[in-house]
């Protein structure tokens, strides 16, 4: 059933665990996100980037979620991730979807409060949950995000934003990356704990792809409550279905399909286990 984002993240954070938060591009990725979350009986977070349109429209999207949530009794929150567009987010409300991110990112500070207090007020009207960034995260490997230099979150900055704005949740940078990492991850604890000190909503963690258990363990105790999951889907997927393909050249595209749904599945429950019972 597709439920408001802000209900399930303050559920999220009151209890000490966080939500899933994993991109999907087609149906096959959807119907892997969800039957994970109907096979555990735990809350999903199901989130679709402004990058992937060329995939699937937004109302195709919620049309395909809607459907197959509602053949499963966990909370399941639709999301668009990572969108730069007022016009996309306001189709995404239109289509249904139950949150919307507005990345504000690359702006000044007062261009990101303005433009999200706007958006805030216009997705509040209607029920609809919203999340913004503040700081920036740097691009690892084989991501497809943009790349960017590593900025983190201002703990006074995020105080004024959070407070002007009434945003639902707050995506912050401490260290990790879209994408892979290509060393060792270097996580700032500290970082968070001073923006946990000064704000009390669910905090977001943007690039939990390869994030070691005990660094995610440590940032949900300290105010993460959506961790959002994307490189290691594809990576994974798309690197076992390889190795198939070069055993047996004569698959037929529906079991390929079917391949896709069983590997973003092992992939999403592994991560939906870490976060919910860290």
């Amino acid at each position: 059933m597709l439920v408001n984002l802000s209900s399930m993240l303050k559920d999220a954070h009151l209890k000490k665990h966080a939500i899933g938060s994993f991109n999907v591009y087609n149906f096959e990725t959807i119907k892997g996100v969800l039957e994970s979350a109907d096979e555990l009986k735990k809350p999903v977070i199901v989130a679709f980037g402004e990058k992937y349109l060329g995939n699937m429209d937004l109302n195709t999207v919620y049309a395909v979620v809607n459907s197959l949530a509602k053949n499963i009794s966990t909370p399941v929150a639709l999301h668009l991730d990572h969108c730069k567009s007022f016009e996309h987010i306001i189709q995404a409300i239109r289509a249904g979807f139950t949150s919307v991110m507005f990345d504000g990112s690359s702006l000044s500070f007062e261009e990101n409060l303005r433009k999200t207090a706007q958006i805030v007020s216009i997705a509040h009207a209607v029920g609809v949950t919203v999340e913004a960034e503040l700081g920036a995260l740097s691009r690892g490997d084989y991501s497809n995000e943009d790349e960017g230099k590593q900025i983190y979150t201002d703990p006074d900055q995020a105080e004024e934003f959070v407070k002007k704005t009434e945003v639902d949740a707050l995506a912050v940078s401490i260290g990790t990356v879209h994408g892979m990492y290509k060393g060792e991850p270097k996580i700032d604890i500290g970082v968070l704990k001073a923006i946990s000190s000064k704000i009390d909503i669910p905090l977001v963690l943007h690039g939990g792809s390869g994030t070691p258990q005990a660094t995610i363990k440590e940032c949900i105790y300290n105010g993460i409550c959506k961790i959002n999951v994307n490189t290691e889907i594809s990576m994974y997927t798309v690197n076992k279905i390889k190795g198939a393909l070069k055993s047996d050249t004569n698959y037929h595209l529906s079991k390929v399909s079917l391949m896709e749904v069983k590997y973003v599945k092992e992939v999403v429950k592994k991560y939906m286990n870490m976060f919910y019972d860290a």
